[in-house]
């Protein structure tokens, strides 16, 4: 907790890189073997991206005990870039190495790495994810949504409304005092149980009863535990394999031994275009979604070619008064994405051909370069080519007759 850390902070070690070369092959040959391995991540693997931790010299509970301000420059958790770290992660749970992830970070970054949805327990919540109390429907924002606490930190309502069912949305955030999720500590605990082999990145272990999980397969026989971070564990006795360096430091070098190599971090959207047609009315809605289906806000903005009005609230809706027959030719619209843009994403043109009626695309935008690459994931129409390109040159032009039928 915050006001267990001391005004003094110790010392961070980092061994010598043939150590940590070394090392690195065990857990790489510790991998190889595995049936169940998991990880566990703490503050430690996010402090590359220009997150600070907690309790290393400038961690945030280390400054606040010697009532100090932070001096050096960080970056909002909405513009950190995941590291190499959360890379490897997402590499290692792709080819099924990796079974389960379980972080105590609120960053995000694990959500936005690629981490399966199903695939991880953020035992103390995620900042940009919220849900409706009444139904259960989660929400994934661009955006910090989490509640401003005015009235007690007990009050977790956000000032949103579920779009399903109209109920109160919370934030996800586990503030000090308050009892963890029950169904990811459930399942991370489950996971712990099964685990052979059991990952420490980044975290100093000290909070509990997060700290508790990697303790399960630290004590049983059979299972081993790796423990990476710069300052000592209460469970470093317990550690099969012990490392004292950066998380990127230690994961670099044991994909190289798996070679296994580890992918850029690029931005991915989907996005769901549906239309649908009855008497008197017609509806074309433009939507974020998650990997799993969850509703996600990345839009800051809509425009429809040929329709006069900008849509720059959810939910994106362009409702006309009657182009039933249009809908049924199977016309194609020209859409312009604006994004939140918090890695300078530019505006993007899509085109989507109502023959489909529900159609989901695919967009991959690359921070270093600055580009889009898009592609239609799915086409859920009878018949659809689920690998078709989107082609954003297409000169695709909208009747004039558009502009008049929108409401």
């Amino acid at each position: 907790m915050a006001t267990s850390a001391t005004k003094i902070a110790e010392e961070e070690r980092i061994e010598a890189v043939a150590a940590i070369e070394k090392k690195a092959e065990i857990f790489a040959t510790l991998i190889r073997g595995s049936r169940h391995f998991i990880a566990f991540t703490g503050a430690g693997i996010s402090t590359s991206a220009g997150i600070p931790d907690f309790r290393g010299p400038e961690g945030a509970w280390t400054l606040r005990a010697q009532g100090r301000q932070r001096t050096g420059k960080t970056v909002c958790t909405l513009q950190a870039i995941p590291t190499s770290s959360h890379m490897a992660l997402v590499e290692l749970q792709k080819r099924g190495l990796l079974k389960y992830l379980i972080s105590q970070n609120c960053d995000g970054l694990h959500r936005k790495s690629g981490i399966a949805s199903n695939k991880i327990s953020e035992l103390h919540g995620n900042s940009n994810r919220e849900s409706c109390k009444e139904c259960g429907k989660e929400y994934i924002r661009d955006f910090r949504a989490v509640a401003s606490y005015e009235k007690t930190v007990r009050d977790h309502r956000t000032g949103r409304k579920c779009a399903r069912c109209g109920g109160v949305l919370h934030d996800s955030i586990v503030n000090f005092g308050e009892a963890l999720p029950a169904e990811p500590l459930e399942l991370a605990r489950q996971h712990a149980r099964k685990a052979d082999l059991c990952l420490v990145l980044g975290s100093s272990l000290t909070v509990s009863p997060a700290n508790g999980i990697p303790e399960i397969p630290g004590r049983r026989n059979g299972a081993k535990l790796a423990i990476c971070n710069l300052q000592s564990t209460p469970l470093d006795d317990l550690s099969d394999v012990r490392v004292f360096s950066k998380t990127d430091d230690l994961m670099v070098r044991v994909m190289d031994k798996l070679d296994i190599p580890i992918s850029p971090f690029v931005l991915r959207r989907r996005l769901a275009v549906t239309s649908e047609g009855e008497e008197g009315k017609s509806q074309l809605k433009v939507s974020g979604v998650d990997e799993d289906g969850t509703p996600a806000t990345f839009l800051q903005s809509v425009r429809l070619e040929g329709c006069r009005r900008v849509l720059r609230t959810e939910p994106f809706i362009f409702s006309f008064r009657d182009i039933r027959d249009t809908l049924d030719a199977g016309t194609d619209f020209k859409i312009e994405l604006q994004f939140m843009g918090h890695y300078g994403e530019p505006n993007l043109e899509a085109v989507y051909s109502c023959r489909n009626r529900e159609t989901l695309y695919l967009l991959d935008y690359d921070p270093k370069t600055g580009e889009w690459t898009t592609r239609k994931e799915s086409d859920f129409a009878p018949g659809g080519d689920p690998e078709s390109v989107i082609d954003l040159t297409e000169d695709t032009v909208l009747s004039n007759e558009l502009s008049d039928m929108a409401v």
